[in-house]
């Protein structure tokens, strides 16, 4: 099989809510993890693709061609029966010894992780360049890691189910989050202890020397959780301008909209 270089068009898959399924049953896994590969090799090598990473529950495929990814992607849809999200992009990525690296690869990704299972997504990237394929617009998403929002679409054919709930980007989120200029690289980790105290404590401060990132950080961690964690959203409220302690109950009201009941105050 040759390896696509220059645009290429990836497709990211993985199987949703594996874990789960594993822990409650691990045979029947297996067994449907089995042909889980069969058909996504078949379904891919035979529309032109390469094969160039299992990522324990899902694969990573290249193609030269746009259409022949969302093709592959349909074909293996109609026949898998674990629920299977997928997402597609296209650009230049660089190709190294059997991997590859850059943007679209990412994207497509973090597309994919937004989706459902028996879902296609389709960035605008590739939709732009492909025809023939019946795509529904999904309007502009925020993904993580991604500093802008991204047009996504969702491919209809027939065997295929129509019909998901929202997708789960960073646009369910209710509050007044920043969007960021810039993707959040290289403190992953810190976002995941952080994230990981949030969820044991209902209080946590993050303290350091002005400029090390403390409130890029909490940006983040709030931004990734609130999505799937947390239903009410999350608010960012700045209490440093605030000089008398008895308006600071004021300032929460009004960051969140809140109003007070007749005959109650703020404060009650």
């Amino acid at each position: 099989m040759i390896r696509p270089t220059g645009a290429v068009t990836f497709l990211v898959t993985d199987i949703e809510q594996s874990t789960r399924r594993w822990e409650e049953q691990p045979d029947a896994m297996r067994a449907a993890l089995a042909r889980h590969d069969a058909i996504l090799r078949q379904a891919i090598e035979s529309n032109g693709g390469f094969l160039f990473k299992h990522t324990g529950d899902g694969v990573l495929a290249a193609f030269s061609v746009p259409r022949a990814a969302i093709d592959a992607a349909i074909a293996a849809q109609r026949e898998l029966e674990l629920p299977v999200r997928m997402g597609v992009c296209t650009g230049e990525a660089e190709a190294r010894n059997d991997d590859y690296y850059g943007p679209p690869l990412n994207r497509a990704a973090r597309i994919m992780a937004a989706g459902h299972g028996g879902q296609v997504i389709v960035a605008e990237a590739t939709a732009a360049i492909v025809a023939g394929v019946d795509l529904l617009d999904l309007s502009e998403h925020r993904l993580r890691d991604l500093s802008r929002p991204q047009r996504l679409y969702q491919v209809r054919a027939k065997g295929l189910k129509e019909t998901f709930p929202p997708l789960k980007s960073l646009n369910a989120a209710l509050g007044n989050l920043p969007a960021q200029a810039t993707s959040f690289l290289g403190r992953e980790k810190e976002v995941k202890e952080v994230a990981a105290l949030l969820r044991r404590s209902r209080f946590v401060t993050l303290t350091g020397v002005g400029g090390v990132g403390k409130t890029r950080l909490a940006i983040q961690v709030a931004t990734e959780t609130s999505a799937g964690e947390y239903p009410d959203g999350a608010w960012m409220i700045e209490l440093a301008a605030v000089r008398d302690p008895t308006a600071i109950a004021h300032t929460l009201a009004a960051a969140v909209n809140s109003q007070p009941s007749q005959g109650q105050t703020v404060e009650h």
